[in-house]
């Protein structure tokens, strides 16, 4: 049994130092494995990175995080994702990382994502030059998270899980105005799931959403916003498949 501890949305700034630390700190007792997906900083500064930094560094866990659009604020997203790589944490953007969980090899395949809206309800590439760069930004970020969880699957890893900050489903986006669904994710992400295959989808953005959700194909899918859940992390048990289940579900998927 692997014990996933996550969390997104926790946008720290200048005067945050401490206040998650002393809840990160039980994480080995807990919790093989630390997600951070997303809205870590309030406005995207290197200044309020920093601070994640201290929260988040030397824990006793391994940290992987994705980015969110407040990282992206101030255009420093780069300044930010240096800061919380100097600390250790694998910062992920259609990309993947194995870690040695256990005895077991644990992938996670991250992408902050983008909008674009869900199916019957969604974008599309065509018109105005905006529009399609803006729903091109959304398939790429698909893209690269399903060449991820692929990569993964080839690596043989006994789970995987795809970490994001836009939501792939709108089940847990249940709560929030219909109106700015849209805008909170887009059902590209869950197709990249569902075509590479994954054990748990993680994602944060949706403060007024649902914690509980499921992509077509069955992804198991948790909203860890921290309005969301409450508490400074939520922590999900996931089950390592066999060799047989593997090849059968790299089979399923060819």
């Amino acid at each position: 049994m692997i014990r996933v501890a996550a969390v997104g949305d926790i946008h720290l700034g200048p005067d945050s130092g401490g206040t998650l630390r002393p809840a990160f700190e039980t994480l080995g007792d807990c919790a093989d494995l630390l997600l951070l997906a997303g809205d870590l900083t309030r406005h995207g500064t290197a200044e309020e990175a920093r601070v994640v930094a201290g929260e988040v560094g030397d824990l006793p866990v391994p940290v992987v995080a994705v980015l969110g659009n407040h990282d992206y604020q101030s255009d420093q997203q780069d300044a930010v994702a240096r800061e919380l790589t100097s600390c250790g944490v694998h910062v992920l953007e259609g990309s993947a990382v194995v870690l040695d969980v256990a005895g077991q090899r644990v992938g996670i395949a991250g992408t902050k994502g983008f909008c674009g809206g869900f199916a019957g309800r969604s974008g599309s590439a065509f018109g105005e030059p905006e529009m399609k760069a803006f729903i091109r930004l959304t398939q790429r970020c698909a893209q690269g998270l399903e060449r991820a969880l692929r990569e993964l699957g080839d690596r043989g890893c006994d789970l995987r899980i795809a970490l994001t900050h836009f939501s792939p489903v709108p089940d847990t986006l249940a709560g929030e105005p219909v109106e700015i669904y849209p805008f909170l994710g887009s059902y590209l992400l869950a197709e990249a799931m569902d075509g590479a295959g994954a054990d748990l989808a993680v994602h944060g953005h949706a403060h007024l959403g649902t914690e509980h959700g499921m992509t077509a194909a069955g992804v198991r899918v948790r909203n860890v916003a921290m309005p969301v859940i409450d508490r400074a992390f939520a922590v999900y048990h996931l089950t390592p498949r066999s060799a047989a289940e593997r090849e059968r579900d790299a089979q399923l998927l060819r």
